[in-house]
């Protein structure tokens, strides 16, 4: 374990010399980039030993389990610090004033806490739009150089029924516009797929894809570059703001405990933000209601 801290991961595991010749930059060339684990992964390291241990004691395979006395420091959580009322509605407003084709993908992991993988594997199946609800039953992952579109969510709790509000049934039913009119223009070049948000040619987007068009669209709003899983914190700093009940945010949030909703995605803002934010609806609703702008950025 205490080698563990100190090893880097990139000479261990062979990372750069995996890389074509003429493609290799650090630890393969004798300069070692040092990328060694965190307090947090070597805990889940011990965890994980503990575990092996633990059942190999039951089994009578060993006599003692060994991981038990190895002692560690907790690493310390960190806390990020989401949008305001005010960063999260000049963010969509942006986007719906610029036609960004993400823009449903944005409101829904703004407004619902989608995930990532949530959003990018949302299938028109999964929609229905007359009824205002949207089920939760795949993800897109990418894993091992493989993009892979699961059937299953993150965790049970997380295959929901999730109630559309408005802004969020526009988003989608402009989606499905734009979705249209660009299956028109590839013509036989477009790839049919069944998929909510794709390129321009039908084909799934790549998560890291994404992560670049949400930053840039941080940039072009000009708001603080967060992860796009901090706007689950964003969404349940909202709701814990307009006195949502914890159960209700932990349904919406779709999390397993109620604990986690609590401690480690809601962060209650001070009494002005909280006044400030009960017009969040009212906000985001005349994002969606405003004639959209000359287009900004096409799908790619």
């Amino acid at each position: 374990m205490n080698k563990l801290a100190d090893t880097c991961q990139c000479c261990a595991q062979g990372k750069d010399a995996a890389r074509p010749e003429n493609k290799r930059r650090c630890c393969a060339r004798g300069q070692c980039c040092r990328q060694t684990l965190s307090k947090r992964s070597v805990n889940d390291t011990r965890t994980v030993l503990r575990s092996a241990l633990g059942n190999a004691v039951v089994e009578e395979l060993v006599s003692k389990n060994v991981a038990q006395l190895i002692k560690v420091q907790r690493a310390r959580r960190k806390r990020p610090e989401p949008w305001s009322v005010e960063e999260a509605c000049s963010f969509l407003e942006n986007a719906r004033a610029q036609r960004d084709y993400l823009y449903g993908a944005y409101v829904l992991v703004l407004v619902l806490g989608l995930r990532k993988g949530e959003v990018l594997g949302l299938t028109w199946s999964d929609v229905n739009l007359d009824a205002g609800e949207l089920r939760i039953h795949h993800q897109l992952q990418r894993v091992r150089r493989r993009l892979l579109h699961s059937d299953t969510a993150k965790t049970e709790a997380s295959e929901a029924v999730l109630p559309l509000p408005d802004i969020c049934l526009a988003a989608l039913r402009l989606r499905q516009k734009d979705q249209a009119s660009a299956k028109a223009a590839a013509g036989e070049s477009r790839t049919d797929s069944d998929f909510v948000f794709t390129t321009r040619f039908g084909t799934p987007i790549e998560p890291r894809n994404f992560n670049r068009e949400f930053n840039r669209r941080c940039d072009r709003a000009r708001v603080r570059t967060i992860r796009v899983h901090d706007t689950r914190h964003t969404c349940a700093s909202l709701l814990a703001a307009m006195d949502v009940h914890p159960r209700i945010a932990m349904q919406i949030l779709r999390h397993s405990e109620i604990a986690v909703t609590m401690e480690v995605y809601t962060h209650v803002p001070s009494d002005g933000t909280r006044r400030a934010l009960r017009k969040l609806g009212k906000a985001l609703d005349g994002a969606g209601k405003r004639k959209p702008k000359k287009k900004d950025r096409q799908e790619p």
